[in-house]
């Protein structure tokens, strides 16, 4: 049950800090295409490409981390008695 809840969780803190995060690249590409004529497509396509791709790594980052145990002391405590 819990692997179910922190799954979930880790989810929903992927799209949001996704939608945050995309947000700005996709005003910092419109910055920068700003002299552009097509610069709401560009910086659309940034952002869109942007988004796919590292909503993909954080959300294998995040798995990661929760596997660790580093800076957990409760869990490395936990595991010792339990040897």
């Amino acid at each position: 049950m819990m692997k179910d809840i922190s799954r979930k969780r880790h989810i929903a803190k992927t799209i949001t800090w996704r939608i945050i995060a995309s947000l700005t690249t996709f005003l910092l590409a419109l910055i920068f295409f700003k002299e552009d004529p097509n610069a709401m497509q560009k910086a659309s396509g940034v952002a869109i490409a942007e988004s796919v791709i590292k909503m993909i790594l954080y959300y294998y980052h995040e798995r990661l981390w929760y596997k660790s145990d580093f800076g957990l002391l409760f869990r490395r405590n936990k595991k010792k008695q339990n040897e």
